[in-house]
Parts: structure tokens; sequence; C-alpha cells
């Protein structure tokens, strides 16, 4: 992404900016992508157009995948859409906090709004709290666009940030947020009156819904050390939940070792799981000790169960895949690490523990994980009214 031009931005041909931002694939990460600064403000201004014509807070179908922090981690997004597959053969919701700390923050926030501007139903973003302009001045994102093109462009992404989505409810018992809870958050409906295009306030509403965390050693409300807005206790959630008649608050915004952690249990029954989610519905847990890899959340209306999405290696040239060897054989492999051995035909299955930390993802479908869905195409995940 070296090229400065300066000339005025007029229709951006998104698929050719999508196979110039893919045409890294499999090359050594950190390789930049040459777009023009034109075809930045194309995307730039073609995703603030989607965002504006939908609402503030979303209202999404499953089958979709929820996907964390991202921090200009590009081949890390890149490994995402890999496993999980490419738009428009799933779903997703990223929960913001796409630039800053990583590298390559151009990369992956001009593939992201390329994708949302290709497929506006099936593909969404939230606001986190990097995207803003106080935050992101300080973080790297600043320092990018000045290096690689101008401050000008910088403020394009500023105007284009200001008017994301805040929040999301998949399947009417899901809600999404970059942060969390707010103490000033009664009734859904205060998150759709929120006015568009909006920076970010010290405090309130939005502020909170993206900067509040969980705390499993408070009741109620307390002081969060970010300095900014609060942290919340179980009580909190398992109210808020009830009072709702939702399932789960699934948010990002802090790192945890496998990518999804439990914060706590409380005496109801709720179960609460932090920093990807926050939820009441039961577990039974699918790990492989020996390995860790990105999490895949399959929930239905009678029970949930966490299995580990492994990628199908790649067999050594003339060598057929151990995998699909035994699966000739009639001994089917596992995807969520129950029966089978792990694949050792290449170093493919162990590459994703690296980035495990940062690339968290959880799909949220109703409907148990069966070879069957393996596959399936998604229905468009519809925009909220209103």
């Amino acid at each position: 992404m070296a090229s400065t031009s300066t000339a005025p931005p007029g229709p951006t041909d998104v698929d050719d900016v999508i196979a110039k931002l893919l045409e890294v694939r499999g090359s050594r990460p950190g390789k930049q992508v040459n777009l023009t600064e034109a075809e930045i403000r194309g995307l730039c201004t073609g995703a603030r157009e989607v965002f504006m014509n939908q609402p503030v807070l979303l209202e999404l179908e499953a089958p979709i995948k929820i996907c964390g922090d991202l921090h200009g981690q590009y081949f890390d997004l890149l490994r995402l859409f890999e496993y999980g597959g490419f738009p428009p053969d799933s779903n997703y919701l990223f929960l913001g906090d796409y630039v800053d700390r990583g590298k390559q923050s151009l990369e992956t926030i001009c593939l992201l709004l390329a994708y949302k501007i290709k497929y506006p139903e099936n593909f969404f973003l939230l606001r986190g709290n990097h995207e803003c302009a106080s935050i992101n001045r300080i973080y790297g994102f600043y320092d990018e666009c000045k290096r690689r093109y101008s401050i000008k462009l910088w403020k394009t992404f500023t105007d284009c940030f200001n008017c994301l989505p805040v929040a999301a409810v998949v399947d009417e018992k899901i809600l999404c947020m970059h942060g969390g809870l707010s103490p000033d958050l009664q009734q859904l409906s205060q998150i759709q009156r929120i006015m568009r295009p909006t920076d970010v306030p010290d405090q309130g509403l939005l502020c909170d819904l993206l900067w509040s965390d969980p705390d499993k050693d408070v009741q109620g409300w307390g002081e969060n050390d970010r300095g900014v807005s609060y942290t919340f206790g179980a009580d909190v959630v398992a109210k808020f939940l009830d009072k709702h008649d939702l399932d789960l608050v699934c948010r990002a915004h802090q790192v945890v070792e496998d990518g999804y952690e439990f914060f706590c249990q409380t005496a109801a029954g709720h179960r609460l799981l932090g920093a990807q989610l926050l939820r009441r519905v039961r577990q039974r847990r699918c790990h492989d000790e020996r390995r860790r890899y990105p999490h895949v959340l399959v929930s239905d209306s009678q029970a949930s169960r966490e299995a580990t999405l492994r990628p199908r290696p790649a067999a050594r040239p003339g060598e057929p895949c151990c995998r699909v060897a035994a699966e000739q054989k009639g001994q089917a492999g596992s995807l969520d690490g129950e029966g089978g051995p792990p694949c050792r035909c290449c170093g493919s299955c162990g590459r994703l523990a690296e980035g495990s930390e940062r690339v968290r993802t959880a799909q949220i479908m109703h409907e148990s994980l069966v070879p069957s869905n393996v596959g399936r195409q998604p229905r468009a995940a519809r925009g909220c009214h209103g």
C-alpha cells in the first residue's frame, strides 16, 4: 500500500480490491498490499453508506461466526477465513478493534470494509473502542496511515468509523458488543436511539458498550482499571439476561489464554464466559489438551458445546493426507477432538496455535455439529428493521 494517489475518490471496483488483498495468501507474514489511496477512500465512502443504511443495533440470524479483536493482524485474519470459510460461504460478525497495535491495520480494515460492501447482508462489523480517533491516534493506526499514505486518509477512516453499528442481537437471544454492559442500559431500544455519525464519549451508554469489562470479584458495578467505564459482576449479567429474555452476552475486548474464558457461574446456574462470551446455557467442553485451536461454539435449543475447529492439512506432494487416507478406510476423522488421531502429515495442524490468543472465533449455530452441517450454505443474515 505504498501509492499516495490523491485523485478524487470514484467508484471503487470492490472485486478488484478484494483480489489484490488476497494475492498475499501464502506469502510471508507482513507482506504489504499495494492499493491506491483513491481505492481506500472509495472503500471508506462505500462502507460508510452501507453502515448508515443499516441500524445501530443489528438483528441477525444464525448460523453466523462471531470473531473478536484483530488489531492489525492481517495474516491472522486470512487464516481465520481459510478455516472458517471466505464470505459469502459463511456469515460473519466481527466485534471491533480492527486497527492499532498490529503492523497491517490498513490491509485488515480494507479487506473487512470491502467484504462489507460486497456482502452487506452476510458480513457485519461492530465498533470497538479502537475505532475512535482519540485512541487510534495513539496506538498505531494514525502513524501507519501517515507513513504509508496521508493524515487526510486517517481522517477519512475516522468518518467511516463514526458510523459503525455498536451492537447486534443474534436470533433474538444473543446480545453482542465489543465491551460489555452499562448501568445506563435498561432497554435495548436505548441502543437503537444512538445517533450516528458520532465520536465515542468519555462516559455514558455508548462508552460502556465499547469499554466495560466483567469482573468475577465484583458484585454489581465497580471501577474499571482502564480509567474508563465500569466493571460488572455475574449478578449484573444474570439479571440483565433474565430481564430481557436473552441466553448470552457475547463480547471481545480482552485477551485470554484459550481465546475464550468462563469467568464465573452464578447460584442460579448461569454460565458466564468472559473475553468472548457471557452465557447462561449448558456447556460440554471438547478440548484436545495436546494443542490449541480456534474454538467453534455450537449452540442449539437443548444444549451447547464447544468444538475445536481444526484445519484440514495439505498432503505432501504425491502423498495422500493421513486424514484423507483414514477416511478412505472408514476411520472418520474428528472435528471436535473426539475420536481419531490428529493428522501428522504436515505442520498445518499446529500453525493456528501461534495466533490463537489474537484470533478468537466463536460460531453460533442453532443445531448440533454433525457431518451433514459441513459445507452447508448459510442463510443470509438479515439486517434489523427500524
